[in-house]
C-alpha cells in the first residue's frame, strides 16, 4: 500500500495504490498552507477506499513549489557564493548573466579563491584554506544563512568542495551549504548557477518538507515519505531539504512516468494537458528524455538534469477570442482554476477550449445549452486550431518523421478527439486525469555517474564498467533493490582538444524502492 501525491499550482492530486492497482484517486484545490491541501486529498482517498493509515507503507510526493518560488522570485535567501578555481576561470564573475531583479535578491557576497582540478582529476591548484576561512568570517558577519560552493571540475573530484564546506561550517556554525558536484554537470558557469539557485531555496525547502511531515502526522500516517526528482526517481526528505533544486520540473516528469505506467508503452510521445498549458515530452524506455542543452529557468542558464519538455499555451481553460475580421485566437491567456466560474458552459461569459469541446459534442461537462449561440463555423475552426497546436508541438519533439503513439494525460485530454498527423495512435488511458500522482507513486530510485575519463589511459570497456558499478552502488545506497536495477542510459561525449582521449561519461541506472529497508 502506497500513496502518490502531486502538489500543483492549481490542484493537489492523490492516488492510493495497492501493488499495481489504483484503489482510489482524487483532485483537491491546492491551498496556501501546503499541508492542508495534502491532508484533504490523502484523507479522501483513504476514506473512499476504507483503508486505515497504519496500512500505508510509503508516501511519494511531487511538488512544483520550488520551481514556482524561483520563477516568481519569492521566499529566496541571499547567498554566499564561493568559487574555487584560481588562477583559472576568473574571466566571468558569478551571476553575470542573471536577470537584474533576481541578481539583486542574491545579494553581493561573491568570493573567488585558489583551488580546483583538471579535467582528469589532477590538481590544478591547491585549495587556499585561509581564503575559505576569511570568506566564512565575512559571510558570518553579514548574517548569511546559506552558501553555494563551486569548484573547478568538481564533478570529477569533489574533495575540495567538501573540504571548503567543512571549513565554512566550522567557522559559521549552523549554515546551509550547497555543493555543485551534487547538483550540476560539467560546465562551471551553468553548474554554479544551479548551485546558487539551490542555495537560495534553503529556507523554503525546510518549510515545505516540514509541511509535508505535518500533513502526514495529522493523518496518523507513520510511513516514510519521499519526494520525486525531475528525472522520475525518488529522494528522501533530508536530501530534498538540502537539494530542493532537483525537484524542478518534476510535475511533467511524474505525468510522463504515469502515462508510461498506465498505458504500458515505454517509447512514445506524452502530452500532459492541464488547465493552462500542455507539456509535451518523449518517453525513452519508460523515462522522460533528458534535455541535452542548457536549460533556462526563470532567466538563468543551468545544466543540471531536466526533462526535455515543450510547454505550449493550450489547456482546458485557454481563452478563445474573435477579432473584427472574424479571426480566432487561442490563448495565451487562460482562466485556469476559475474554469468552473468563467467558462460559458458553466454559466460564465468567457469562451474557452472546454466550451468548444462540449459544443463539438465530444466532451460532456456543464450545460451544453449555454453554447447554442456558437456557430458551426466557429466550432469547426476552433477544433482544428486545437488539434493543429498539438500536432505542431508533437512534430517539434519527434526525432524522425515516422509516426509514433501519443499518450494523452491530464484533465484537458478531453480537448482531443481527432487523428493527428505524424501520430500512429492517440491513447487516453484509464486514470489519465491523475497520471501525475500515479507517476509519483511508482517512482524508482536512481544512481547516476557523470565524470570525465581518459580512455587512452584506462580503456573504454574498463571505464564504462567502473562507471556502471559506481552507479549501481549509488542506487543501492539510496534504497534501490539490487535485483531490480536496470541501465537507463549510457552517454559518451568526446572532449575536443583534451589529451589522452578524454571523454565525458554519464551512466544512469534505476531500481525499485526497497520497502523493507525503509520500514525497518
Amino acid at each position: 500500500m502506497r500513496i502518490g501525491v502531486d502538489v500543483g499550482g492549481t490542484n493537489t492530486d492523490a492516488v492510493l495504490m495497492n501493488g499495481d492497482n489504483v484503489l482510489a484517486s482524487c483532485k483537491q484545490p491546492t491551498t496556501d498552507n501546503v499541508s492542508d491541501g495534502i491532508t484533504r486529498a490523502v484523507h479522501k482517498v483513504l476514506t473512499d477506499s476504507n483503508v486505515s493509515p497504519d496500512q500505508i507503507q510509503c508516501v511519494m510526493i511531487g511538488t512544483t513549489h520550488f520551481t514556482n518560488a524561483f520563477v516568481e522570485r519569492r521566499n529566496l535567501l541571499e547567498v554566499g557564493i564561493v568559487r574555487i578555481c584560481l588562477p583559472a576561470a576568473k574571466g566571468i564573475p558569478p551571476l553575470l548573466d542573471w536577470p537584474e531583479e533576481i541578481r539583486t535578491k542574491m545579494g553581493d557576497h561573491q568570493f573567488v579563491v585558489q583551488g580546483g582540478y583538471q579535467f582528469d582529476g589532477r590538481v590544478n591548484s591547491t585549495l587556499d584554506e585561509k581564503a575559505i576561512i576569511n570568506c566564512a568570517k565575512k559571510l558570518k558577519k553579514r548574517g548569511i544563512k546559506t552558501v553555494a560552493i563551486t569548484g573547478l571540475f568538481s564533478t570529477v573530484n569533489g574533495e575540495m568542495e567538501l573540504r571548503a564546506e567543512e571549513l565554512i561550517k566550522q567557522e559559521m556554525g549552523d549554515v546551509a551549504t550547497s555543493l555543485s558536484h551534487k547538483v550540476g554537470r560539467s560546465g562551471i558557469l551553468e553548474r554554479e548557477n544551479a548551485t546558487i539557485m539551490n542555495a537560495c531555496l534553503a529556507d523554503l525547502s525546510s518549510h515545505v518538507v516540514n509541511a509535508f511531515r505535518d500533513a502526514l502526522i495529522t493523518l496518523n500516517i507513520n510511513a516514510p515519505f519521499f519526494i520525486s526528482q525531475n528525472d522520475g526517481t525518488l529522494m528522501d526528505a533530508d536530501h530534498v531539504e538540502k537539494y530542493p533544486v532537483l525537484t524542478f520540473a518534476s510535475g511533467p516528469t511524474n505525468s510522463m512516468r504515469g502515462a508510461a505506467y498506465l498505458s504500458g508503452i515505454k517509447d512514445a510521445l506524452v502530452a500532459d494537458i492541464g488547465g493552462t498549458t500542455t507539456d509535451i515530452g518523449m518517453l525513452n524506455n519508460g523515462f522522460p528524455r533528458e534535455s541535452s542543452v542548457t536549460v533556462d529557468i526563470g532567466g538563468v542558464r543551468t545544466n543540471f538534469r531536466m526533462p526535455d519538455v515543450l510547454a505550449l499555451p493550450l489547456g482546458g481553460g485557454t481563452v478563445i477570442t474573435q477579432n473584427a475580421n472574424d479571426e480566432l485566437t487561442l490563448g495565451p491567456h487562460s482562466v485556469g482554476y476559475q474554469l468552473l466560474e468563467k467558462a460559458k458552459v458553466f454559466g460564465g461569459d468567457t469562451l474557452t477550449t472546454t466550451d468548444i469541446a462540449v459544443a463539438a459534442g465530444y466532451a460532456d461537462v456543464g450545460n451544453q445549452a449555454r453554447l447554442a449561440d456558437l456557430s458551426t463555423n466557429v466550432i469547426d475552426r476552433a477544433v482544428s486550431a486545437i488539434h493543429q497546436i498539438i500536432e505542431d508541438g508533437s512534430d517539434r519533439m519527434k526525432v524522425s518523421g515516422t509516426p509514433i503513439p501519443l499518450i494523452l494525460v491530464g484533465g484537458g485530454s478531453i480537448l482531443v478527439n481527432r487523428d493527428l498527423a505524424g501520430i500512429s495512435e492517440v491513447i487516453i488511458p484509464k486514470h489519465a486525469e491523475v497520471a501525475n500522482a500515479i507517476g509519483a507513486s511508482i517512482a524508482q530510485v536512481a544512481g547516476e555517474i557523470d565524470t570525465v575519463i581518459a580512455y587512452d589511459k584506462v580503456g573504454r570497456e574498463n571505464a564504462i564498467e567502473q562507471a556502471k558499478q559506481q552507479a549501481i552502488k549509488k542506487a543501492i545506497s539510496l534504497g534501490a533493490i539490487e535485483s531490480t536495477i536496470e541501465f537507463l542510459d549510457i552517454e559518451e561525449t568526446p572532449l575536443s582538444y583534451a589529451p589522452d582521449g578524454a571523454v565525458r561519461l554519464r551512466v544512469k541506472v534505476a531500481g525499485d524502492l526497497s520497502i523493507t529497508t525503509i520500514t525497518a
